[in-house]
């Protein structure tokens, strides 16, 4: 695993309002792009939670003179009067840079941000049911059974 020092990924950690009209369009495009289009799930992605979530963006691939894409994407839902754990959703590798370790990379990142900001906040996760074993190895553990959820199986899971 390459070090954060060392990623050839530029990393975004921002807030909502901080984010820049670019950088909305493509968190839309990619979350379109992997949700909708590629695993034919037909849901409403803009549902107002983006608006209070913290957003980690990994971009990449960018020769000389052109801009940089967006390979990895997550947003953090912080915890509300109906929640008391921090929740980490919409995780994605766009199609261009999946196999290089990124998926590591983002829940490294995020996993360090989250505690530095918001420490011994538990932390919950809705994954992908064949994606256990890659959040298990993060510390997160199964607290609900495998159920369906757009067509594809899901899990609940929380890291402590």
């Amino acid at each position: 695993m390459q070090s954060k020092e060392t990623s050839p990924f530029e990393w975004r950690w921002k807030a909502f309002d901080d984010l820049t009209n670019v950088e909305v369009y493509d968190m839309l495009s990619a979350r379109a792009a992997v949700f909708v289009i590629e695993q034919n799930c037909l849901y409403g992605d803009v549902d107002g939670l983006d608006i209070d979530a913290w957003h980690l963006f990994a971009y990449g691939g960018y020769p000389a003179g052109t801009r940089a894409k967006l390979a990895g994407y997550l947003r953090v839902l912080l915890p509300d009067d109906e929640d008391a754990d921090i929740r980490i959703g919409r995780v994605l590798t766009t199609a261009g840079f999946r196999g290089q370790g990124l998926g590591s990379a983002m829940l490294e990142t995020v996993l360090g941000h989250i505690h530095a900001q918001w420490p011994g906040t538990p932390i919950r996760l809705h994954a992908q049911a064949h994606l256990q074993p890659f959040y298990g190895a993060f510390g997160f553990e199964a607290i609900s059974d495998v159920h369906e959820e757009d067509g594809i199986p899901h899990i609940w899971m929380r890291s402590a």
